[in-house]
């Protein structure tokens, strides 16, 4: 399996057309960040996590010819608004896009898409196979998928576990039951938004706590906001065991 780092930033934080702090000057590729979202390849299928606002930028930047199914983790704007580029893929593989998501997400796609699910549907619009899920473990495109529900501030949303893989970003808050899910995986990838406390997110000292009780083998950052600060400086303070991702980093696992 490879997973793909599309991209590991956020919409948190000033935007970079105003920002002048080290960080939005920095000429290190690891510290250019689009949005979260992974990409995910196995047994000869493509799968993406979350279609946020650069999804065409990143299909472009990783040259990908083919996707069989998108995967949401919840609603918010920086993770679905890239979700119209799917056309291109409908275009080359002559059918709708698979789309998976539990019902409340579902919804809002159809309020933020609603021409897409509109009675007259006008040419050439995205076009999708809606699918929902919930806490349970289900298979997509034959692979088991496994919701791991975990809180982002009051808002239940999804990460995922497939295989010795765990996936989650925008979480502040997971249960002990959830953290079952995850004990006995390989590699964890975890969102870390800054060093200060933040109302829905795991700062970097919540997610190195988190770490260490899962204890994977290894585990990549994610959801870095500038306010993080430059990653060769940060990634000094870091236990050997945890990497921050960076955008287009790609991992093999077994």
């Amino acid at each position: 399996m490879k997973v793909t780092f599309l991209g590991t930033g956020t919409s948190q934080g000033v935007p970079v057309i105003a920002c002048e702090c080290d960080v939005c000057k920095s000429k290190d590729s690891k510290d250019k960040r689009l949005r979260s979202s992974i990409m995910i390849e196995i047994n000869d299928k493509t799968i993406v996590i979350d279609t946020g606002p650069d999804f065409r930028q990143q299909m472009l930047r990783e040259n990908v010819k083919k996707l069989d199914a998108i995967l949401f983790t919840h609603e918010h704007k920086d993770h679905i608004a890239g979700l119209d580029d799917i056309r291109a893929f409908n275009y080359i593989h002559k059918k709708p896009m698979d789309i998976y998501a539990e019902q409340r997400v579902h919804e809002a796609l159809k309020r933020e898409y609603a021409y897409v699910f509109a009675e007259f549907k006008y040419p050439g619009i995205p076009e999708m196979e809606m699918h929902v899920i919930d806490n349970k473990t289900i298979k997509i495109c034959g692979i088991d998928v496994t919701p791991i529900r975990v809180m982002h501030y009051k808002l239940p949303i999804f990460g995922f576990r497939i295989k010795d893989f765990s996936y989650i970003t925008d979480t502040n808050s997971i249960s002990d039951v959830e953290k079952n899910k995850i004990i006995g995986s390989k590699i964890i990838v975890i969102n870390a938004l800054r060093k200060k406390k933040h109302i829905s997110h795991f700062n970097l000292q919540e997610a190195l706590n988190f770490i260490d009780e899962i204890k994977p083998e290894m585990a990549y950052l994610t959801h870095i906001s500038h306010l993080m600060g430059l990653q060769a400086d940060v990634e000094l303070e870091l236990p050997e065991n945890v990497k921050f991702a960076y955008d287009g980093l790609k991992i093999e696992i077994e």
